[in-house]
Parts: structure tokens; sequence; C-alpha cells
């Protein structure tokens, strides 16, 4: 008798925990919570990259910030470049000169930064695979906080802003 009653009473609870679950209904998806983080809060607008066979070279955009917070852009990576600097365009001595951005680039709250010829822009070091007009380059942007966000810049080719850059200028 024991024995029936441990029997019908795991069959009981078997039965109740099938029925809990109708299979034929799928669970409601989650809302997905809200991102606080600045990666998420980040976009790149228009990005692009000046062609080159090896040498320098540098990418542009728009940087966009949705969030309500200051981001701040510390460093870059390429799959073109094993070295990228964050530079800025100043005037030293009456002439135009790019240098490295000390501490980054701040993009403000609920606004954009623009990378451009002539500006502000992601300059590519020592390129090592060539960079051809329609060529897809992936960049990615190292943020203050530690995360990153990765673009795909397209190759175009561009014969303004013939920057030129001396180490220890600044």
């Amino acid at each position: 008798m024991r024995f029936t009653l441990r029997v019908s009473g795991v069959v009981l609870l078997l039965a109740l925990a099938g029925c809990s679950a109708d299979p034929a209904t799928p669970a409601a998806p989650s809302a997905p919570a809200p991102s606080s983080s600045p990666a998420a809060a980040l976009t790149v607008k228009d990005p692009w990259v000046k062609t080159a066979d090896s040498g320098m070279s540098a990418a542009y955009g728009t940087l966009l910030n949705t969030g309500d917070k200051d981001i701040v852009v510390v460093s870059a990576t390429s799959t073109a470049s094993p070295m990228m600097e964050l530079h800025e365009t100043t005037m030293v001595d009456g002439k135009m000169a790019m240098k490295p951005k000390d501490g980054g680039f701040t993009i403000p709250a609920k606004g954009s930064h623009e990378f451009k010829p002539g500006g502000d822009h992601f300059m590519l070091m020592d390129v090592k695979t060539p960079v051809k007009p329609g060529d897809q380059v992936t960049v990615t942007l190292t943020l203050k906080d530690g995360s990153t966000v990765p673009f795909t810049a397209l190759g175009k080719d561009f014969a303004g802003g013939n920057e030129s850059y001396q180490p220890g200028m600044g």
C-alpha cells in the first residue's frame, strides 16, 4: 500500500508539473533591460578611411552619443594598421599641425563629434594591409570605461588632407 501511495504521489506531481506550462504557448519574451553602457550609446555615422597601400592613412566619420553622459574615446585599433592614434589638428606657429590627442576625445551627452580631413581623425600609423576603394576596414574604438565600439569604414580615394605627421609635435 505504501508503495502504491508513493507511486501515485510521484505520478500526481509529474502530471501537475507537466500542466504548469503549456508547450504550445511560448513563454512571453522578456523585454531587454535598458542599457546604460557608454558603448551602447555610441554610434558612428558615415565612417570612411582614406585609401593607402602602406604608410599612414586616417579614418573619419561622426560619433553620435545618444546617452545622458559624456563618453570618452581613448584609443582605436584597425584591421589595416597595427598602430593607431587619436589625432587633433591645431595651429602651431601659424601652421596647421596634427598631434596625438592627450586624454582622448569627449563626445558630449546627446551630442556628436566630427572626425574629418584637416580636423580631428583616427590616424593609421603603419598601414600593413593596403586599403583600396570600396574595401571594408574594421576600426574598434576603446572607451574610458574599457568597453569597445567596432565599426566598419569604407575605403575611399581622397586627394586632399595630405597632412604630414612628425612624432613629437605639440
